[in-house]
């Protein structure tokens, strides 16, 4: 049993008997929010098409692991990001640190366009690791403070489909733009048009403290039950509770495959033959199927569970990985079925895990038990971007490409033993 019992108080000048818990019922503050949640995403879409050939077109890299190393940059700085914030949640306001990430994110897409060498783009990527890690997850607990326990997978599937459209939607957009103008000034300098958008509608945001008070307030828990150190935290959602271990893992295999495809992809289908709008659609594909495919998949989450949808999902990337191999005679075409595999796939993953960490933790350190889960989920896209560059620059881009599914396969089987579901409201 924990010995303090810190909790949220409801934001100063806040009458609580006004607030009300359901998506319904906050319908205004979530859409903003939804909004919000499409700018996060459209800013690292910038780079899903475009960068990894700005490595090896405009600067001259050779090697694998010099080119994916802006995604190991991003990938650390958000994990660690994600990190924090769960800490940082009890000593600020979400709304104060959703600003805080859009303001840091400001230099990205000026530097992305104008970097005079590789490691100002490496650089940039930590900033936009900042940016997504704070933004990100300010968002989604926050839509998760305003719905309630009943609706927690609807409300993530709706956050994260608004951010992975948005990420497909600006790789289709720079794409096309790289086409048309170069790989660089035109398809960055966008970026300035979503960090306006996402940082003046975040001005507009109100804060959900009171909202976590009133949850708080109706979630039952021994007496003294209260919110736990850190560390606490740490350990037992990265292993010492079994569901959460498992869904930790799962996330982890899941960006890492996704990491591994954002680096590996452009260059697989440019040897063989592919231009960039072709690419562009590929890399565009992915996370629109991948975002609009969580809204059903988050409401399914809410009535079947969120162990069938994480099983099923990773199964299903798995697959799509070793199609991208099988069809490369044909690149176009392997391209868009694995886009559409890896789409689905995580569709069905990405809101039930979010979801199923909820569930799991007590209202008073769910903000840092999912800082926990994204720390692990994000680390994915630099373990994926490493095991990229090391594999293919030993082995080659096909090899890469395999390891992942087989990594892929062995995470679904071991969320399948180790993930429960707990019956909802």
């Amino acid at each position: 049993m924990y010995s303090h019992t810190t909790t949220k108080r409801p934001a100063p000048g806040t009458d609580p008997g006004a607030v009300r818990l359901g998506l319904r019922e906050n319908r205004g503050q979530f859409a903003l929010l939804v909004v919000v949640t499409a700018a996060v995403g459209a800013l690292v879409g910038l780079e899903r098409t475009t960068v990894p050939l700005i490595g090896t077109e405009v600067f001259g890299l050779t090697g694998n692991l010099a080119v994916f190393s802006f995604i190991v940059a991003f990938g650390l700085a958000k994990a660690l990001t994600n990190l924090a914030a769960g800490v940082l949640t009890a000593r600020f306001r979400r709304r104060q640190l959703l600003l805080a990430g859009w303001v840091i994110g400001t230099p990205v897409p000026f530097v992305l366009a104008w970097a005079p060498s590789w490691w100002w783009i490496v650089a940039a990527n930590v900033l936009l690791g900042v940016n997504q890690g704070l933004t990100w997850s300010m968002t989604v607990n926050m839509k998760i403070d305003l719905v309630g326990p009943a609706r927690r997978g609807l409300a993530t599937g709706l956050n994260e489909a608004a951010g992975y459209v948005s990420v497909g939607a600006t790789a289709l957009l720079t794409g096309w733009l790289a086409t048309r103008y170069g790989l660089r000034p035109a398809p960055e300098l966008v970026g300035v048009v979503f960090l306006a958008a996402g940082l003046g509608l975040s001005l507009r945001a109100k804060d959900t403290a009171a909202h976590l008070a009133l949850e708080l307030a109706r979630h039952p828990s021994p007496p003294g039950v209260g919110e736990p150190p850190f560390a606490e935290t740490f350990t037992r959602t990265s292993w010492r509770d079994r569901s959460l271990r498992g869904a930790s893992q799962a996330g982890l295999v899941n960006n890492l495959n996704d990491g591994l495809t954002w680096g590996v992809f452009p260059l697989l289908f440019a040897d063989h033959g592919l231009g960039i709008a072709a690419i562009g659609l590929i890399k565009g594909l992915y996370p629109l199927l991948w975002g609009v495919g969580q809204i059903p998949a988050g409401h399914l989450a809410d009535r079947v569970g969120r162990k069938p949808l994480v099983v099923t999902g990773m199964l299903v990337q798995a697959a799509a990985l070793l199609l991208a191999l099988t069809l490369l005679d044909r690149p176009l075409l392997a391209g868009v079925l694995s886009a559409v595999g890896l789409g689905l796939g995580t569709a069905l993953v990405y809101p039930a895990l979010i979801a199923s960490v909820s569930d799991h933790a007590h209202p008073s350190w769910r903000a840092h038990a999912l800082g926990t889960y994204r720390f692990w989920r994000d680390v994915g896209y630099a373990a994926g971007a490493l095991v990229a560059g090391v594999l293919a620059d030993a082995l080659g881009l096909d090899a890469t490409v395999l390891a992942a599914a087989v990594l892929t396969a062995l995470s679904g089987l071991l969320a399948a033993r180790w993930m429960t579901d707990r019956p909802r409201p």
